[in-house]
């Protein structure tokens, strides 16, 4: 299986000058907790999975936001490598309405020096929108619309719909812990080259699926001082009434500044499907260093 390179996430408002990531094994399981801090590192867009509910500090409920981000790694010499990463997103806050949109793209190819040609390692496109509507300041639901295709996932189209209902146990300006439960609906669109693969053990594989999962997430953010701060989340999916598919997935984030607008940020991503796609690893792990510029 090849090495993927992470994809490149929207944050609120930066531009992310520099991405350097070291990736494990082969291929991300399905269902992704998403991490919106804006020097998150993280670099999903599309998402099966919940993400968390923005809440604005106590008096702030407007906000319009927009982001564009782009990337990439260049080497040559004994290992040739170049990996283009792009995104943008864009958030509108008014009252206890808000509207999320993103999107993202990724390529790669490498090759090592006893080879003549190089070879694709990363291929994907993903987009996202969301809704939310925030009942009282603890306590909101949202409704979330994400499609993606990537090759070597298997999937030439993946859409998920993703209604849920957020809480927040604790919700300060810089301190938040809260929980989402809620419902997922998995739409999927399979390579012919997975599907034939599959074909041999199995001659009824189909090319389309769809998938029905209940969900579980846990955050918390705490903003350790003005320069510092933490961002975790951990997600449970589980499939029904098709008990044997579940998934895994726990994101973890430190930013530290360096400047009035600039910072760092490391993260690591994890996500395991018990019940992937035939050549398709079931674990994925991702860890990324990045320097962030904040424009706005």
């Amino acid at each position: 299986m090849r090495k993927r390179i992470p994809h490149l996430l929207a944050g609120a408002a930066p531009l992310h000058v520099l991405m350097l990531a070291v990736p494990a094994h082969a291929q991300p399981a399905s269902g992704l907790v998403h991490q919106d801090a804006v020097s998150s590192g993280s670099t999903e867009v599309a998402s099966e999975g919940f993400q968390k509910v923005e809440v604005e500090p106590a008096k702030t409920t407007d906000a319009t936001e927009l982001s564009v981000q782009a990337g990439g790694q260049f080497a040559s010499g004994n290992s040739r490598l170049v990996a283009i990463t792009s995104g943008a997103q864009f958030r509108a806050r008014r009252a206890n309405n808000q509207l999320s949109m993103a999107a993202a793209g990724n390529y790669s190819e490498s090759a090592t020096a006893n080879q003549e040609e190089t070879q694709m390692t990363v291929a994907n496109v993903q987009g996202k929108t969301r809704y939310d509507r925030f009942f009282t300041r603890g306590f909101a639901g949202f409704l979330s619309l994400s499609g993606r295709t990537d090759q070597f996932q298997g999937l030439d189209l993946r859409l998920n719909l993703d209604p849920g209902l957020a809480y927040y146990f604790v919700d300060a300006e810089k301190h938040q812990l809260w929980t989402e439960l809620g419902y997922d609906l998995q739409y999927d669109v399979r390579r012919g080259e997975n599907v034939r693969a599959a074909m041999v053990d199995d001659p009824g594989f189909d090319r389309t699926a769809v998938r029905h999962s209940a969900r579980g997430f846990l955050g918390y953010n705490n903003h350790l001082n003005d320069a510092v701060s933490l961002s975790t989340g951990l997600e449970y999916l589980q499939g029904v009434p098709k008990t044997e598919y579940w998934r895994l997935n726990w994101d973890v984030a430190l930013t530290a500044a360096v400047a009035n607008s600039l910072s760092v940020a490391t993260t690591f991503s994890l996500r395991y499907d018990n019940h992937p796609l035939p050549d398709v690893e079931e674990l994925d792990t991702v860890t990324a260093v990045s320097l962030v510029y904040t424009l706005l």
